[in-house]
């Protein structure tokens, strides 16, 4: 090899994302405290919080009144704390100012200032800078596609119960996209493409006669599913922000049912699951699944 090939070679490896990827620190914590935010109006707060622990049970924080963004703001606030997931809720007392209440997760870190560097190094942006919390600190970044999140770091490291099943993240894309975000993602959160399905069943996200892409990940962060489409979708698929895991999809079921939660979409088999989609008190979406048996 001569001196030209070799200085190609090393420029190769100094620029590919795998490279990159494995000098990237992962500064993940853990699934149980990936939380996913719903806004909620403030007097259906506590009817949503009661449906949503009836559903998946669990535990509740401290119910209190904070200013969680760097402008004025007022907002109820409470963690629900669940063996299929975490939850933050806000039901805002005052208007929500920009960029909030479009950011779809947060995602604890174990070092802000690194995570926020690797994040932008792997192609997100920042919609905000940095900014103090009462408990933290909080950035929100935006990944291709125009994926919201909040990446958040405690003070005094929280200390939340380990959960019994993993929520994933599922994020509604086209062509255009899907590559870009699936290449950032993994490089920043160290994921694993479990599965790549580029022509499931369009059933399965209520387009009968087409095919879409089902793209499954995991990381320390969580699980998630990149659902690559045209986008043209009937209501309510893609405003399911996050996806459920069950050990029993019929009993949790009977227990949204008694707790006033809506079945948008009847339970129906996606990629070796049972899957459904309801609609908590309050407007929140989500997909729950359990075991294709």
């Amino acid at each position: 090899m001569n001196r030209i090939t070799l200085m190609m070679a090393t420029a190769l490896v100094a620029i590919s994302p795998i490279a990159a990827s494995a000098r990237s620190p992962d500064f993940s914590v853990g699934p149980q405290y990936d939380t996913t935010h719903v806004y909620v109006a403030p007097e259906e707060f506590d009817r949503f919080i009661a449906s949503f622990t009836a559903t998946f049970g669990g535990t509740t924080s401290r119910l209190g009144v904070f200013q969680v963004t760097p402008t004025a703001s007022q907002t109820k606030s409470q963690l629900a704390l669940t063996p299929a997931g975490t939850i933050s809720v806000f039901g805002f007392l005052t208007p929500v100012p920009a960029p909030f209440g479009a950011e779809r997760t947060g995602y604890l870190v174990s070092d802000m200032d690194k995570a926020v560097a690797s994040a932008v190094s792997h192609g997100a942006t920042r919609l905000i800078t940095t900014f103090p919390d009462p408990i933290g600190r909080d950035v929100v970044v935006q990944w291709a596609g125009g994926v919201n999140m909040q990446l958040y770091w405690h003070t005094a490291r929280p200390n939340y119960p380990a959960l019994a099943t993993v929520p994933e993240n599922r994020i509604y894309l086209t062509a255009d996209a899907a590559d870009r975000f699936v290449r950032q993602w993994s490089g920043f959160a160290h994921a694993k493409i479990l599965s790549d399905d580029k022509a499931a069943p369009g059933e399965e996200i209520g387009q009968p006669g087409k095919h879409y892409r089902r793209i499954r990940l995991t990381s320390g962060y969580g699980g998630m599913s990149v659902i690559v489409s045209d986008g043209q979708l009937p209501w309510p698929y893609g405003r399911d922000m996050t996806g459920y895991a069950v050990t029993n999809l019929a009993a949790t079921m009977d227990k949204a049912k008694a707790a006033g939660v809506e079945t948008l979409v009847a339970p129906h088999e996606e990629g070796g699951r049972q899957s459904t989609i309801v609609r908590f008190p309050g407007g929140y979406i989500a997909e729950i699944h359990g075991s294709a048996s």
